[in-house]
């Protein structure tokens, strides 16, 4: 598409007469209102904008988006959403989902949808808690986190979504905040123009089941001292002064004081564009939670950790499909049913 022929949408395009129904306070309403914004500028009609949910709050999504929609069922966003990609590619296919959605029972579907690096936008709502079913643990939440289910404090291991992402080889990765609105709609922009598999990891504030759970990284008064913004080409700096740094000790990362402890060269820089994920893995390792009463803990990154560019399954399947047609014809479906691999029922 031209740009002379761009179409030109506003956020009122965006908006279905659909009463919104989320709890005062959420950040889902955050959420909504940025990904409007960013489609704005994308280039791409609304008539070729999906969005795909599963169930949850956050899968209340669609029903906002005057685009079209689809609200499928617990955990299999992702599969309907690789088959609209499949079926036509034209179409622009977001994914939303929550941390219990996406990473409970809709975690092997989330792997295999970003490792076969299918051209969908996942958007995983992470509130570290279940709001639709009023208030249980969820496989995100933290060590101790108390709740209907915990009422002692959880004590399993909680999965790190931008790990699990990263693990699955997808080739774009990234995390921004529900309240930081600048820096969600530029992320979602990203998100928008990445060609392949893209999970955008969103803390979204439950105001009623686990309000301020991310408290540390949204307050104007600590935020700096907990925040890293990942910025390609640039050293791992933080802190209100940005004295604050990341250095690798053999294998092992820690935090240092630039002018201190090292200079500004020992400090690690930024590579989202690195074929080989070991260091965006270990940027997705850094945690408050584990680290708050350390003399020097770890923030918390923002940002973009990954952004290759690989073959995606698209253009894979086809090339497949266009090989097997120039070898053996176009094929028909009866033939299939006739194939050597059959047998009679006597």
């Amino acid at each position: 598409m031209s740009a002379a022929t761009l179409p030109t949408l506003t956020t009122k395009d965006l908006t279905t007469d659909q009463e919104v129904r989320w709890c005062p306070g959420c950040g889902d309403y955050s959420i909504l209102a940025q990904m409007k914004k960013a489609l704005l500028t994308v280039g791409v009609p609304k008539e070729r904008m999906v969005f795909v949910s599963g169930i949850g709050c956050s899968s209340r999504f669609p029903y906002y988006m005057n685009t079209y929609g689809f609200h499928t069922i617990h955990g299999r966003a992702p599969t309907f959403a690789t088959g609209l990609r499949l079926a036509n590619p034209d179409l622009q296919v977001w994914v939303v989902t929550g941390d219990g959605d996406g990473l409970s029972i809709g975690g092997n579907h989330l792997v295999h949808a970003l490792r076969r690096n299918i051209d969908i936008k996942v958007l995983l709502f992470n509130n570290e808690i279940y709001g639709l079913t009023k208030g249980q643990y969820s496989p995100a939440s933290r060590v101790g986190t108390a709740s209907k289910t915990s009422p002692g404090g959880s004590f399993e291991t909680p999965v790190r979504p931008l790990s699990l992402a990263l693990a699955a080889e997808a080739t774009f990765v990234a995390r921004t905040i529900d309240v930081d609105v600048h820096h969600l709609v530029a992320t979602l922009q990203r998100a928008a123009a990445h060609k392949g598999s893209a999970f955008v990891e969103i803390y979204q504030n439950c105001k009623i089941f686990n309000d301020e759970v991310f408290a540390y990284a949204t307050d104007k008064a600590v935020k700096a001292d907990n925040v890293l913004y990942l910025e390609h080409g640039k050293p791992l700096l933080f802190g209100k002064d940005r004295t604050k740094g990341i250095r690798l000790n053999g294998l092992r990362p820690e935090v240092v004081r630039v002018g201190r402890d090292c200079g500004l060269d020992d400090v690690l820089t930024h590579d989202e564009a690195a074929a080989e994920p070991t260091l965006a893995y270990l940027l997705s390792r850094f945690s408050h939670a584990e680290s708050p009463a350390a003399a020097d803990p770890f923030p918390e990154p923002v940002g973009v950790f990954r952004a290759v560019q690989k073959p995606t399954y698209e253009e894979l399947l086809d090339e497949r499909i266009g090989q097997a047609v120039s070898k053996k014809g176009p094929g028909k479906v009866e033939d299939l049913f006739k194939a050597e691999d059959i047998w009679t029922v006597q």
